[in-house]
């Protein structure tokens, strides 16, 4: 057979077999196509679903917002309604102390310890069980033990604090209550460390100038009734929220002395007492924030996770050169004047974020911990609340501020 032969009957062949392939990728294309319609399809179906789904975690997100925002407000009210109902208690009276009262304490002091138990009685600071005479007795054994560091009389006066605070007082050879009572209540003494003598007088300075009362007379008679805080770092409508049982005619400072920091109250919102422990074990066997005002700041120890005693005075060196306790000074004078509690909390970024919305008086920490952490997209530059809520759901149920959170875990 001759090539051109072979050729023609090969070429059928040839140009079936390249139709067969023409066929085949006819049909690889369609298929294609159709994968990549399916395709397109699915990935726009993906797409709706990722964006369905971020619009259910923001929905979802802004909805526990609100829920907590809600819940401030209702823990707002119930800080007003528990200081309410104490007031609805009733307060005492208040005597007036004036020159001719203070001249008959005087005499009483010169009969000794039996003058000064009288002069005691009189002042009406005294926690007694309503039974005059066996009260006094009490009164009496007390005085007589005079400037016995151990001596502890039923009143708000801390006797050992009394007595290493005012070394004059041991030479004075007189109780350190009596002592407080004629003298150094007027000399702007405090009777402890829980219990701001000048703090508390200045706020209370029309009545005790009118009354010729000493701030401790006065917190006794109607001051603790009324709802009136002993000193800037305790809050009583904080303390009150938290459901402390008191007994008639006791107050709130009385109550966590004797027993509210045995069982983890918490005294002011910027003072968390599982936290303070944990860093001072050796606080385990006295109020918290007595060790803390009494001599935990002065060795670092932070009151909340917010508040840096440390970092805190080395940015305001007016404080530090003071040697003022820092957590009273930044309560008082420093959250108002712009001054940042610590590296995880910036006061003027979360004032201009706050805006109109802050309360006038109310220091911004204490704003942000109790509401104000969810009325602010930032409560810092580039820390956004919604987002780190979303990551963090379970912050909801323990009630912690992402701020806070973010503390805790030391910046992580």
């Amino acid at each position: 057979m001759t090539p051109a032969e072979a050729a023609s009957q090969t070429a059928p062949t040839v140009q079936a077999a390249h139709g067969a392939m023409l066929d085949k990728a006819r049909a690889v294309t369609a298929k294609v196509g159709r994968l990549g319609r399916d395709f397109a399809g699915a990935h726009r179906l993906a797409q709706q679903a990722q964006v369905r789904e971020a619009l259910t975690r923001t929905e979802l997100t802004l909805a526990l917002t609100e829920s907590l925002a809600a819940r401030a407000e209702l823990e707002a009210r119930l800080r007003d309604q528990a200081v309410a109902a104490l007031r609805a208690r009733g307060a005492g009276r208040l005597r007036r102390h004036n020159r001719l009262s203070r001249l008959l304490d005087r005499l009483l002091a010169r009969l000794g310890w039996v003058g000064q138990a009288l002069v005691i009685a009189r002042s009406g600071v005294w926690d007694g069980a309503d039974r005059p005479f066996h009260d006094l007795d009490r009164m009496a054994s007390y005085a007589r033990r005079r400037v016995e560091p151990g001596a502890t009389p039923r009143a708000l006066l801390d006797q050992a604090w009394y007595l290493a605070t005012n070394p004059d007082v041991a030479r004075a050879r007189v109780s350190p209550l009596a002592h407080y009572l004629m003298t150094g209540g007027r000399e702007g003494r405090s009777p402890g460390p829980l219990f701001d003598g000048a703090w508390y007088g200045a706020a209370n300075a029309a009545e005790l100038g009118a009354t010729g009362l000493t701030p401790l007379e006065h917190y006794a008679r109607a001051g603790g009734a009324r709802g009136l805080s002993p000193h800037p770092a305790f809050d009583v409508g904080h303390y009150l929220a938290q459901a402390p049982p008191l007994a008639p005619g006791d107050t709130p400072l009385a109550h966590y002395l004797r027993d509210g920091w045995r069982v983890g109250l918490s005294p002011h919102p910027l003072f968390d007492p599982a936290w303070y422990v944990e860093q001072a074990p050796d606080a385990a066997g006295e109020p918290p924030l007595v060790h803390y005002l009494s001599t935990g700041w002065k060795a670092g120890v932070s009151p909340h996770p917010l508040f840096d005693p440390r970092w805190y005075l080395d940015q305001h060196a007016g404080a530090a050169e003071a040697g003022v306790e820092p957590l009273t000074h930044f309560l008082v004078h420093g959250g108002f004047e712009g001054a940042s509690p610590s590296p995880w909390f910036d006061l003027p970024a979360y004032v201009e974020a706050r805006g109109a919305d802050l309360p006038a008086g109310v220091n911004p920490l204490v704003d942000y911990l109790q509401g104000g952490a969810w009325a602010v997209a930032e409560a810092r530059p580039g820390f956004p609340t919604a987002a780190y809520l979303a990551a963090r759901p379970g912050l909801v149920r323990r009630g912690v501020t992402p701020l806070e959170h973010w503390a805790r875990r030391g910046g992580r």
